[in-house]
């Protein structure tokens, strides 16, 4: 998501890096440069020239601050611009006040509708305590009513059970009555999708609209952000004739040039409001336009990163693990949660990037899929591995690794080098236990644990004896090769 954003307008800045004030000799490269990179980005045009000229104007107009690198302080009149440009603020759905909420789902085909609206029934229901109804109301798609069947089962919350044969308009009608004698409080309908310009589709939607305006339903547009520039178009076209009260980006973990990020808000007015990421039904988040800024100029995100650890790690987990960290111990079971608690995170990159000044730096690095696929063999090693050894490695003799490399389909040399890895990481958390710890003083000698060394370092170099260059010869970013 923006990688290619991120680099171009890393390359612009360049340009007025060392300069002593800004003027508009020194910044016209660079907004040159960050004009080519948003209209390669797809955003839309018009966007891309009010947003050159803000900036411009801004820039020409501020004053140094006094202690402040002038080229710092011209992106920060750039992030600032650009979380303008998408809104400034996050808006949810409004949930204030008595009565039934409604949400209806509407967008394109394929565009990720069902899965969204699973996604959002969870977060109202987990995030803000709302007893949730799902509605299947997609008349031309029956295995939709299928899926959200499905997805509503795996998250626990009740799905209506939709009489497709009837109008879209009278399935809703009878939704509503439903949750009512239910005490629902959030009704949400997925309806079919179709093409924005397809005239007798659209106006079934504007009937269903019709149908429950009294009511006054909120209207979520799922927009694919691979689409691009054209997701403004159909946004325009939607708003025009349900009058949309929110958009969500779908597909954003994809390659998308971000240019409908960007656009969306600025052309039609209408906030996006949420990022659905994934098939998970956890894959969701918040659309900040100031956090997403952040993450464009590589200043990271570590407010959303810390919000979706708080969501996804077993916090009982975490302290025990701490705990042992404390005392000084620490086993292949602790390791194995730690590597489970990153995965709930998301990928290696994904994460990284939501870490201040680290979009640069796994620029340079590359592709991480190796260290994620090395990750995925230890966890089949330690898979085979009794909870006792888990929890004592020491035990793990002859008969015993013949029995784990079986088991997990590695070599014995392979399992033994794990072993001796492990050992030497344990060595390293041991000696930070004891920094933490307040042991500064009885650290090891020089020749032992190295503060500034990471403790991943220690599963340098591939499972098997290999060395990380045996792919692509590549570093990891640590300075040392892939595990």
């Amino acid at each position: 998501m923006f990688d290619q954003l991120s680099e171009k307008f890393a390359n612009a800045f360049k340009y007025v890096q060392g300069k002593s004030k800004i003027t508009e000799a020194n910044i016209e490269e660079t907004l040159s440069e960050v004009k080519t990179a948003l209209l390669e980005a797809d955003v839309h045009f018009k966007v891309t020239k009010d947003f050159i000229n803000a900036v411009k104007e801004k820039a020409l107009g501020e004053k140094v601050i006094s202690g402040v690198n002038p080229s710092e302080q011209f992106i920060k009149i750039v992030h600032d611009e650009l979380a303008k440009m998408m809104g400034e603020e996050n808006v949810e759905l409004n949930l204030e006040g008595a009565g039934l909420k409604i949400v209806l789902v509407v967008g394109l085909n394929g565009q990720g509708k069902t899965t969204f609206s699973g996604k959002l029934a969870r977060h109202l229901k987990l995030k803000k305590n709302k007893e949730v109804l799902l509605v299947p109301c997609d008349t031309f798609r029956p295995a939709a009513k299928a899926q959200l069947q499905t997805l509503a089962k795996k998250i626990e919350v009740e799905c209506f059970d939709s009489n497709l044969a009837e109008r879209p308009e009278v399935i809703v009608s009878s939704a509503l009555r439903f949750a009512e004698e239910n005490n629902k409080k959030v009704v949400i309908i997925d309806t079919a999708g179709r093409l924005h310009v397809d005239e007798e589709l659209m106006n079934d939607l504007v009937e269903v609209k019709k149908a429950i305006a009294d009511r006054k339903p909120q209207v979520l547009m799922v927009a694919d952000a691979m689409t691009g520039q054209a997701a403004v178009d159909v946004s325009k076209t939607f708003h025009e004739k349900v009058g949309l009260t929110g958009i969500v980006l779908s597909k954003m973990d994809s390659d998308a040039k971000g240019g409908a990020a960007l656009s969306i808000r600025y052309v039609t007015g209408v906030p996006i409001s949420y990022i659905s990421m994934g098939e998970k039904m956890e894959d969701l988040e918040l659309f900040h336009p100031d956090r997403m800024a952040k993450r464009i100029l590589d200043m990271g995100d570590v407010v959303s990163l810390v919000e979706k650890a708080q969501d996804r790690i077993d916090q009982k987990d975490a302290e025990s693990m701490m705990e042992n960290f404390k005392k000084g111990k620490f086993t292949v079971n602790d390791f194995l949660k730690q590597m489970e608690m990153m995965s709930s995170l998301g990928s290696m990159a994904s994460i990284l990037k939501m870490i201040p000044g680290m979009g640069g730096m796994l620029r340079q690095v590359g592709d991480l899929s190796p260290v994620e696929d090395e990750m995925k063999k230890m966890k089949v090693v330690i898979s085979s591995m009794t909870q006792a050894e888990k929890n004592d490695y020491r035990l793990i003799k002859d008969s015993r690794l013949k029995r784990i490399a079986k088991g997990s389909g590695r070599s014995e040399q392979e399992v033994q080098e794990f072993l001796n890895k492990f050992k030497q990481m344990e060595g390293m958390m041991q000696s930070l236990s004891m920094m933490m710890g307040g042991g500064m003083p009885k650290m090891p000698a020089r020749d032992g644990f190295r503060p500034q060394k990471n403790p991943f370092d220690a599963f340098s170099g591939q499972m098997g004896g290999g060395k990380a260059g045996d792919k692509k010869n590549k570093k990891g970013p640590w300075g040392k090769s892939y595990f």
